[in-house]
C-alpha cells in the first residue's frame, strides 16, 4: 500500500482523535475492540466516533483442497488505513482521560498511532 491518505485526516465531529501513522488492513474485531475499550475507560458523559468503516472483504480458501474450482468464501472484513488517517474521535472528556482512554485503544491496533488535539475550540 502505497502513499498517504488523502480522505478522512481531519478531525471533524470531536475534540481529540487516533490517527494511524502506518499502512495496514485493520479488521473489523479489531476497530470494535478499540472502540469497546474507550467507552468503557471513559464510562458516562463520553461521545466516541469511529471514523473507519470495514469494506472490504477477505477470501480464504478451506484447508485441503484442491487448486481451482473458484474463490474461498468471505473470512473477515477489513479497512484499508494509510497513514494520517483518523481512526476514532471522542469528546465529552477531559484531555488526559482522551489521551488513556486512546491509548487503551491504539494497543488494540496493529500499527503505530498518535494522539491528535483540534486546532478549534
Amino acid at each position: 500500500m502505497k502513499g498517504i491518505s488523502c480522505r478522512g485526516n481531519h478531525i471533524c465531529f470531536g475534540r481529540y482523535a487516533l490517527q494511524a501513522l502506518e499502512p495496514a488492513w485493520i479488521t473489523a474485531r479489531q476497530i470494535e475492540a478499540g472502540r469497546r475499550s474507550m467507552t468503557r475507560y471513559a464510562r458516562r458523559g463520553v461521545k466516541v466516533w469511529v471514523r473507519i468503516f470495514p469494506d472490504k472483504p477477505v477470501t480464504v480458501r478451506p484447508m485441503e483442497t484442491r487448486m481451482g474450482s473458484g474463490k474461498g468464501s468471505p473470512e473477515y472484513w477489513v479497512s484499508v488505513v494509510k497513514p494520517g488517517r483518523i481512526l476514532y474521535e471522542i469528546s465529552g472528556v477531559s484531555e488526559t482521560v482522551a489521551k488513556a482512554a486512546m491509548k487503551i485503544a491504539a494497543c488494540k491496533m496493529p500499527i503505530r498511532t498518535q494522539f491528535v488535539i483540534s486546532g478549534s475550540g
